[in-house]
């Protein structure tokens, strides 16, 4: 059997001062109580040094069942980002349930010749990790523009708003690697250990989705990889049984190490004696896999967002509680080519 090789980063070009950033409703639809959540959201990317544009079907009340519009239209829509030179990166305005309708209509060679930054989590992580096994695209699981950029940064002090700020302009602007990632008290050792890998993930049960159709990863590619991912919903047995799946494809054997979001509205998670925790569902579907394991880190659901490129190479220390970027998401403007 021929061995799936692992391809190179396709790293989008960095972003420059003035660069032109589209909110896009790339699944659900925007709702009218969220319009000043997104005003916020503009507000947040113009102090970057951005300018920003709201995608047509971003428009509040349209909507098609849960989502934005059909899954053609969206496609359609994103497709049309895609392709225009004008357009240096495109952001979510939330998740939603959408893009698995539209995986098979997306313009890979568009993507291919004029590599863009897409950022957002929740369903929005079925992009990144399609998009990566289809072109080597790094995928930026970072914060959505409506509840994230407009909701949960407001909400944060603001020393972390503006230290957000910095890392988010950073990371799509600079050519070095961003290093350590700002660390908080919740991060927690669920086993020690260090490694470094490329970084893969998402919301978990969009991994499983993702491997369940014709794009999926090769299993070669989680070799050595650190794992992230979180979950929102559901109940904590559904949690078990995701991470099971993996186990079951044979993901888990060929990780390095797993990155554990802040878990959030989930049913039956640590709230009596007969109820498990996080680290105690994780650990007992990991077994003697003995990679390090750290948990409760900010990305995800729980927001507001660390980013977290997916295919970059990432440094992991457990026991210490630190990941870091070992090399950017982004290529210097002068370069050319789009790996490495």
């Amino acid at each position: 059997m021929t061995r799936a090789a692992l391809p190179q980063p396709l790293r989008p070009r960095a972003l420059a001062p003035g660069d032109l950033v589209v909110i896009a409703s790339l699944s659900g639809p925007l709702d009218i109580g969220q319009v000043p959540e997104l005003e916020r959201s503009v507000a947040v990317l113009e102090r970057m040094g951005f300018r920003v544009r709201r995608a047509p079907l971003l428009e509040a009340g349209r909507h098609h069942w849960w989502s934005a519009a059909p899954a053609a239209e969206i496609a359609e829509e994103f497709n049309a980002l895609l392709r225009d030179p004008e357009v240096r990166a495109i952001i979510a305005h939330d998740g939603g349930q959408t893009v698995l309708g539209y995986l098979d209509l997306i313009d890979v060679e568009a993507i291919t010749a004029d590599p863009k930054p897409i950022l957002g989590y929740s369903d929005i992580s079925l992009l990144h990790l399609v998009l990566y096994a289809r072109t080597g695209l790094v995928g930026f699981h970072a914060d959505l523009a409506t509840p994230g950029l407009g909701g949960a940064w407001q909400a944060a002090p603001a020393a972390r708003r503006a230290e957000l700020e910095r890392l988010y302009a950073t990371l799509l602007t600079g050519a070095e690697a961003i290093g350590a990632l700002p660390a908080s008290p919740s991060w927690e050792c669920w086993r020690a250990g260090r490694t470094e890998g490329r970084m893969i993930g998402g919301v978990l049960n969009r991994i499983v989705r993702a491997q369940a159709t014709r794009f999926a990863l090769p299993l070669e590619w989680f070799d050595g990889v650190v794992l992230f991912w979180e979950e929102m919903g559901g109940q904590a047995s559904w949690v078990w049984s995701d991470l099971q799946v993996l186990r079951h494809c044979g993901v888990l054997d060929r990780i390095s190490g797993m990155v554990v979001g802040v878990p959030r509205e989930i049913g039956g998670l640590g709230t009596s004696d007969t109820t498990p925790t996080l680290p105690e569902i994780v650990l007992d579907v990991l077994g003697d896999r003995d990679i390090p394991v750290l948990g409760n880190v900010e990305f995800g659901h729980a927001g507001p967002n660390l980013p977290m490129p997916v295919g970059i190479h990432a440094g992991l220390d457990a026991q210490q509680r630190t990941l870091s970027l070992l090399e950017p998401a982004v290529r210097p403007l002068m370069v050319t080519g789009h790996g490495d």
